[in-house]
């Protein structure tokens, strides 16, 4: 059997918690934790299971054409809702609480609320939802799998859109990640207001901070 069938996630976990009764399973992830530059952006899906498109996987291991093609056809049948941290947010409250409560605003924007969250990463949301953790769970689960590709798409575009507002960083090429290049950049001018300055790499050249 194809070694990448065997990898890619799929809906057994959700099944798992349909058998148990619980009726509306979504699942979160986020876009944007590694990043010096720019918001984290969450993403909640609850999945049609009679309209699942084909391809749906960790959005890290699809090229950006399939990512936006799948961005398309999981909005046409899916329930999709969408969170945003700020980059002030990401400095006053760290960039874990910030990614939790992204996807907590995620959830909440779901038209449908589920009775069953199921999260990426080691920590739970806000008790208000009834929400397990999922290691790797973009790598398992269809519905977190597809909430990452709604969340980097989104992700990709606002940084495109940031780079028409500052255009010396490339964002539109390294979305805010600390490439070589970028780096190079901020020690040469210095932070923009959308770079995180509680971030090591940042601090080390906030005080050319630009307006």
């Amino acid at each position: 059997m194809d070694k990448k069938i065997l990898s890619a996630p799929s809906y057994r976990i959700e099944n798992d918690y349909h058998l148990k009764g619980y009726q509306v399973i979504a699942g979160t992830d986020e876009a944007g934790r590694g990043p010096i530059a720019g918001p984290v952006v969450a993403a909640a899906v609850i999945l049609d299971k009679k309209n699942i498109p084909d391809g749906i996987n960790d959005s890290k291991k699809l090229s950006e054409k399939n990512r936006k093609k799948l961005f398309h056809e999981i909005k046409k049948y899916a329930d999709v809702g969408i969170g945003i941290g700020d980059v002030e947010k990401i400095d006053n409250i760290n960039i874990l609480q910030s990614s939790l409560w992204a996807m907590k605003q995620a959830v909440s924007y779901l038209k449908k609320k589920p009775d069953m969250v199921l999260v990426d990463g080691n920590k739970a949301i806000d008790p208000y939802y009834n929400s397990i953790p999922i290691i790797k769970g973009d790598a398992i689960s269809l519905s977190i799998a597809a909430s990452s590709i709604i969340a980097k798409v989104i992700r990709d575009e606002l940084m495109i859109k940031f780079s028409y507002l500052f255009k010396d960083y490339m964002l539109e090429i390294n979305k805010g990640y600390p490439t070589p290049k970028h780096l190079s950049i901020l020690k040469e001018i210095g932070p923009s207001p959308i770079h995180r300055l509680t971030f090591r790499p940042v601090m080390m050249f906030k005080r050319n901070l630009k307006s």
